[in-house]
């Protein structure tokens, strides 16, 4: 079985990266309770989204990921199970293509550049299971969708949830 995944705020974490970047730049205190069923950015001062949304395009965001707790583990057990590829929206930033790849390499060296998509639109993934943060991703996916949570998505109803690695491993091991 072919299962896809997405890397920010499903296995890195983005979101998190950015709350640190924006209070390390303003001296601020703002955490992801603050945030909750928001994107960071619709969080701040106007005045100030429009450097939260430079994040990801400066040198190094991506290389400097946190990985999400338990998925290198449920991941590499995965891997074993599935035929596994990460899909990761990487276009729309072009410093993220080659930043996700070495981070890929150290942190999750299991999954094999072969199995890589940096993509601009994940509406052609043909396979069994993606697993996903954006509702948008998910919805023209023929196979089963998981929607990850992450502090933007709390809302957002309509598919199977996972809140976790560990539920992931529930669901899919």
């Amino acid at each position: 079985m072919i299962l896809f995944v997405d890397m920010d705020e499903v296995f890195a974490d983005t979101y998190n990266a950015h709350i640190v970047r924006y209070n390390e730049e303003f001296n601020e205190n703002l955490t992801v309770m603050d945030c909750m069923g928001r994107e960071v950015w619709q969080c701040v001062p106007e005045e100030r989204q429009q450097s939260v949304h430079l994040h990801a395009r400066t040198e190094g965001f991506f290389s400097d990921l946190e990985p999400i707790k338990d998925s290198k583990e449920v991941l590499k057990e995965l891997s074993l199970k599935y035929d596994v590829f990460v899909a990761s929206a990487a276009m729309q930033f072009p410093n993220s293509l080659i930043e996700k790849s070495d981070w890929l390499d150290q942190h999750y060296p299991f999954i094999h550049w072969k199995n890589r998509i940096l993509c601009g639109s994940k509406h052609i993934l043909n396979g069994d299971i993606l697993i996903d943060d954006r509702s948008y991703n998910l919805e023209n996916f023929n196979g089963r969708k998981i929607l990850f949570t992450s502090p933007h998505n709390i809302n957002t109803t309509g598919f199977e949830r996972a809140d976790n690695w560990l539920e992931i491993a529930d669901k899919l091991l």
